[in-house]
């Protein structure tokens, strides 16, 4: 299993409430960065995914819990880690942190699409093997 990569962020008064706490929505914003500079790291670049070879991840389910605030100017690292991966999902848990304290946890799957026609593809076969370490076994998904 790849080692959870981690994202540095810091917070901007445009990431808080009036209160200076990070408002929730930014949260799934901070995650989304980690997991794309998570594949970059790796050598895979979704302009590149998107645009050459027609393969999409969208957001198919987020599960967050919500352990402390994050405030105004923290300096927060942000995990990713693809901790199951299918034919046609990745399943990431990611973490939210300041120093060692866990803020945020998360369980995000990204199902694969065709753009154009916005049905489920098979995850590319590069990304696929890159986290297939980490696949569990699971029952075969339709394509539509």
């Amino acid at each position: 299993m790849i080692a959870p990569f981690a994202w540095p962020q810091r917070v901007y008064y445009q990431h808080t409430d009036a209160g200076g706490v990070v408002f929730h929505s930014n949260f799934l914003d901070f995650m989304e960065n980690a997991r794309t500079e998570l594949l970059l790291s790796l050598g895979f670049d979704v302009h590149t995914l998107l645009h050459q070879h027609n393969t999409f991840f969208v957001l198919h389910s987020a599960n967050l819990k919500f352990l402390r605030p994050a405030l105004l100017n923290d300096m927060l690292a942000i995990t990713a880690q693809v901790t199951r991966a299918t034919r046609a999902r990745l399943v990431f848990t990611q973490l939210v942190k300041r120093n060692d304290e866990v803020l945020v946890e998360a369980e995000i799957t990204l199902a694969c699409t065709d753009p154009r026609t916005q049905k489920l593809i098979p995850v590319p076969d590069g990304i696929y093997r890159m986290f297939e370490s980490s696949k569990q076994e699971a029952k075969e998904e339709q394509y539509p």
